[in-house]
């Protein structure tokens, strides 16, 4: 009975997924549909498996036996001898964005409205012990992702009466991976200290095109000017962590966490190409490389507190993260035409609860029971502003852990996210009021932790031969 109870749940997670990555509005691999990633290294992802995302993203503090931690290096010590835990995350997310229009007097006319679908692998990790005490766990996840699509027309009168109607398509896809290498040590009960090196590495490709739509001269034609940008990424950074048992027994454990991030130059090569496209043969021709170039974008540098507790039946905790993306940027512009909005760099202060619950791990009866429920939430500020402006984020987390087998920490989780982007203000440029694009989504994640602490195993026992 409880078999074919998990063989439907798994049925029904499989036919929410499904749908939401082929349903009818555009879809692919991307991880982002924002034209907020369309400077820097764009969207940044939330780390962290399924089971820390469906509370709110929350981990500086947690040590839990049966979950992969890559937010805290000191996290991987929590691992027992002869053990193994891998763990994979998928994510479907659905994006809704909408932008106000306004007329010449500043009055609202209408909304612009988008939706597009998204489904991708989120994160692979394992986590093994090295020695008595210490772990390393590995881990590939987004860090950033970039994917909009965006279009205007020229409303410059002159240009209509001499040329005609120009329209601007702006498009770009692509996103920065982290690979992570952790260690970590426990050399007290109370007490684990870790380090991480940080791999990251990826390309984004932008690409604006202006094109006559409307030709109104007598003679003559107007060739498409396409430009073409391509970052790539290939650096270092590295994180130290330590988490303190301040209460540790057989019945409830309460850890303080703290983490910092080592910032520094990213150092993205960028690669500028100017084509012009003949409308009748559709080729490209007369290509211009514009310039190589090193940008001077860096990570910031950042610190993270997180206090978690845990008893046999309740979890609960709180991360706060302070990143410094301002102090590094200063003088990194990413927009300076006086046409278009400004866009620049803050500081940005994130804060993060969550709450899961267990009622009877151990009931061999009721697998109800056995199951885990989770929430959380996540709020805190874009790491870019816009005219000026601050973009606010918001982030609600649900989700369910479904056991493999009883007295096993292996499992099936579950997780639902809406999440909410926004400004209450909108931009001026060149006396014109121009609204600030609304972002709402939603996701479904899908996550497999599987735990194996059994000696039958062989994971890490020496062969014997008699």
């Amino acid at each position: 009975m409880q078999k074919s109870f998990r063989h439907i749940i798994l049925a029904l997670v499989a036919a929410m997924v499904l749908p939401l990555a082929m349903a009818s509005a555009q879809t692919s691999s991307i991880n982002a549909y924002s034209p907020y990633s369309m400077y820097g290294p764009g969207e940044l992802t939330t780390p962290g498996s399924v089971q820390m995302r469906s509370m709110g993203g929350i981990g500086i503090g947690m040590r839990a036996l049966g979950q992969i931690n890559l937010l805290n290096p000191a996290a991987a010590s929590v691992i027992p001898s002869k053990s193994f835990l891998f763990d994979v995350g998928l994510d479907a997310t659905h994006f809704r964005n909408n932008q106000a229009k306004y007329d010449s007097n500043g009055v609202e006319t209408s909304k612009a409205r988008t939706a597009y679908n998204g489904a991708n692998i989120h994160s692979l990790a394992f986590v093994f012990p090295l020695a008595k005490s210490v772990g390393m766990s590995f881990g590939v996840s987004p860090y950033s992702s970039v994917g909009y699509k965006v279009k205007s027309i020229d409303q410059n009168q002159d240009n209509w009466a001499d040329i005609g109607r120009v329209a601007y398509g702006f498009e770009g896809e692509g996103d920065l991976t982290e690979v992570k290498l952790s260690v970590g040590w426990s050399p007290w009960q109370r007490l684990a200290i870790g380090v991480a090196a940080k791999y990251y590495w990826g390309s984004v490709t932008r690409t604006y095109k202006a094109a006559v739509t409307d030709l109104i001269t007598g003679s003559g034609t107007y060739s498409p000017t396409i430009g073409e940008d391509n970052y790539v990424v290939n650096n270092f950074k590295f994180q130290a962590g330590i988490q303190w048992n301040i209460i540790y027994n057989e019945n409830r454990i309460l850890t303080l966490g703290a983490t910092y991030d080592l910032g520094g130059r990213l150092n993205p090569k960028l690669e500028s190409y100017i084509y012009n496209e003949n409308f009748i043969t559709s080729i490209t021709s007369n290509s211009v490389r514009d310039q190589i170039e090193r940008l001077d974008l860096r990570v910031p540098h950042q610190v993270g507190v997180g206090l978690f507790f845990r008893d046999r039946s309740v979890a609960f905790g709180a991360d706060y993260n302070y990143a410094m993306w301002q102090g590094g940027n200063e003088g990194y512009q990413e927009n300076t035409n006086p046409n278009t909005i400004s866009v620049g760099y803050t500081d940005t202060h994130t804060i993060k609860v969550g709450f899961e619950i267990t009622p009877r791990a151990s009931d061999v009866r009721n697998y109800l029971n056995r199951m885990t429920y989770r929430v959380g939430a996540r709020v805190g500020n874009y790491y870019q502003t816009f005219g000026g402006n601050q973009i606010n984020q918001l982030a609600i987390t649900a989700g369910l852990g479904l056991p493999v087998k009883v007295w096993g920490a292996s499992s099936v989780n579950i997780g639902f996210e809406y999440g909410r982007m926004s400004s209450p203000k909108s931009a001026t440029i060149n006396a014109q009021k121009v609204g600030l694009v609304t972002q709402n989504y939603f996701k479904l994640s899908l996550g497999f932790s599987l735990f194996s602490a059994d000696t039958s195993d062989y994971w890490f026992v020496r062969p014997k031969y008699d």
